[in-house]
């Protein structure tokens, strides 16, 4: 599984410990992580809440990525920005439970983490405990058992009602402000990653356009 890292401008102090943690999972059990950034507070492209929605709808929409891991001070402001793009179903972990119950409950495909409010003590063994009961193993499975196929009828008909609630990705690109669209994808290796690894062709035509 490809697994995309996004962090935003006002924890991105923090972006060594976050990458370091998820890799350090993540790799272990064959999955790939891309770090689309910030990778430090001074970067000079810097990525609001706001932006980590865009890029995850554009990474996952274009299968550049699977799965997006992000987050903000609170991981609220990126949970709610990931879940106003299309196709995305971003969940926010906590602790492990929330990454257990997510997983195996919603199945999504992005989670946003608080990286300010209770980030103290040991909190890099926390995102890695978070992150194994994300990535170890099978997702969707349901918890309890018994409610595993109601669940999973629940999940298809939130996607049913998103496909009709939202646009098509690209159709969003093209409704975005076009200086934020280019601000959200000027990361130093957003264009190394993304067009190595995306898949659809409206959406890496539409970028090409915007990056000319």
């Amino acid at each position: 599984m490809k697994i995309a890292l996004i962090v935003e401008n006002s924890q991105a102090a923090k972006s060594d410990v976050i990458h370091n943690a998820l890799t350090s999972v993540a790799e272990p059990l064959g999955h790939t992580v891309h770090h689309y950034g910030m990778y430090g507070a001074d970067d000079k492209a810097s990525l609001t809440y706001v932006m980590n929605g865009i890029l995850t709808g554009i990474l996952l929409n274009s299968k550049a990525a699977d799965f997006v891991v992000t987050g903000c001070g609170t991981g609220m402001g990126s949970m709610l920005a990931c879940n106003s793009m299309p196709g995305v179903f971003c969940g926010l972990v906590i602790d492990p439970t929330d990454a257990f119950l997510f997983a195996q409950i919603n199945d999504g495909n992005a989670i946003s983490m608080p990286y300010a409010k209770g980030f103290g003590w040991a909190a890099e063994l926390n995102l890695q405990d978070c992150y194994a009961k994300l990535f170890d193993g099978e997702s969707g499975l349901g918890y309890p058992k018994e409610r595993a196929e109601i669940m999973a009828k629940n999940r298809n008909i939130l996607k049913d009602v998103k496909a009709v609630a939202c646009h098509d990705m690209v159709s969003v690109l093209k409704g975005l402000d076009q200086d934020l669209l280019k601000a959200a994808i000027a990361g130093d290796r957003f264009q190394e990653y993304f067009f190595e690894n995306a898949q659809d062709k409206d959406i890496i035509d539409y970028i090409k356009s915007v990056l000319a």
